[in-house]
C-alpha cells in the first residue's frame, strides 16, 4: 500500500467498516471470519475541542460510548497515552494519537485488543501501543517502536515476545508478529495483522481490516442498525470458538500468573 495520507481531517474521528479474521493452523485447523466494525479516534483533537455527537459519546452517555476507564490505567487517554510512551524512552511522539478501537455498546463492550498510534508532529509513526485484554479481567501493553528514534513504517513488520495468557488453547509462549497498513486512497482502509508463532512456527493467524470514513452520527446509526449486538458477540464468538477447539481435542493450558508488568516493549 501507498505510504498514508491522514484519511481525513485530522479533528475528525472516524469509522471502519470491514471484517475479522482468525485462522489457527495447528494441531486442528479452525478459520472464522464476521462483519465488524471500529473506531478511529484522534485523540489530541478531541482532547483541544469537544466533539458532539448524538450517536457516540465521549464519556458521557450515547448509544455508544468510549470512557477513559475501559483503557490504560483510567486516567484521561492523552495524559495515560504520552505518561507511558515516556516511561519507556518515547519522547517525541507530539502529533496526533490515533486510538482504534470497539465502543461501548448500550453500555457493554469486551475488547480483545485496541491500538494506539501515536504519531510525531510531522506526521511520521513514532510507536503503535497494542493494548490486550484477556476474559480475566488482566490487561497489558504491548509497545512497538524502535529503540534508535526511527519511525515505524507502515507495513513494517514489528515482533514482540508474547507474555499475557489471552486463550487456554495457546500457551504464553513464542512471539506476536504485528503490521499494520493505511492506505491513503479514496477511500482509505485499514488492515492490522496479528500472527503469533510458537516454537513449532507458525500457530494462529489474526486480522482486522475495513474501509474507513468519518464517523457521522449517519455513520455510526448504520453500523449500530448492522450489527445491534456487535460488542455482546465479541465475548459470545469468544466462547463459542473455545468450544469448538476443545470438540477438536486441542490441548488446553492453565491461566498462569499474569505479567510482573503491564507493558513489554
Amino acid at each position: 500500500m501507498t505510504p498514508p495520507r491522514t484519511p481525513a481531517a485530522p479533528s475528525t474521528p472516524l469509522i471502519g467498516f470491514g471484517q475479522v479474521r482468525h485462522a489457527r493452523l495447528r494441531p486442528a485447523a479452525n478459520r472464522f471470519s464476521y462483519g465488524a466494525y471500529f473506531l478511529r479516534l484522534p485523540l489530541r483533537s478531541l482532547a483541544q475541542r469537544p466533539w458532539r455527537s448524538r450517536m457516540l459519546g465521549l464519556n458521557r452517555s450515547a448509544p455508544m460510548t468510549v470512557l477513559d476507564r475501559d483503557h490504560g490505567d483510567g486516567r484521561p487517554l492523552v495524559q495515560w497515552i504520552d505518561s507511558l510512551l515516556a516511561e519507556h524512552g518515547v519522547t517525541d511522539a507530539h502529533g496526533e494519537v490515533w486510538l482504534h478501537t470497539f465502543p461501548r455498546v448500550f453500555g457493554y463492550v469486551f475488547n480483545p485488543v485496541s491500538f494506539w498510534f501515536a504519531h510525531r508532529t510531522d506526521g511520521s509513526l513514532r510507536a503503535v501501543v497494542c493494548e490486550v485484554n484477556n476474559t480475566f479481567g488482566e490487561r497489558h501493553c504491548y509497545l512497538l517502536a524502535h529503540d534508535d528514534g526511527r519511525a515505524l513504517a507502515w507495513g513494517e513488520e514489528v515482533v514482540s515476545r508474547k507474555v499475557c495468557h489471552v486463550s487456554p488453547f495457546c500457551a504464553v509462549d513464542g512471539r506476536y508478529r504485528f503490521r499494520f497498513m493505511l492506505s491513503g486512497g479514496e477511500p482509505a482502509r485499514f488492515i492490522g495483522c496479528v500472527d503469533h508463532d510458537d516454537a513449532g512456527g507458525p500457530l494462529l493467524q489474526t486480522s482486522l481490516s475495513g474501509t474507513l470514513e468519518p464517523a457521522t452520527d449517519r455513520a455510526l446509526l448504520r453500523a449500530l442498525l448492522a450489527y445491534p449486538a456487535f460488542t455482546f458477540g465479541v465475548i459470545a464468538r469468544i466462547h463459542w470458538q473455545a468450544l469448538r477447539l476443545f470438540v477438536k481435542r486441542v490441548p488446553f493450558f492453565s491461566k498462569p500468573a499474569p505479567p510482573a508488568h503491564h507493558v513489554t516493549r
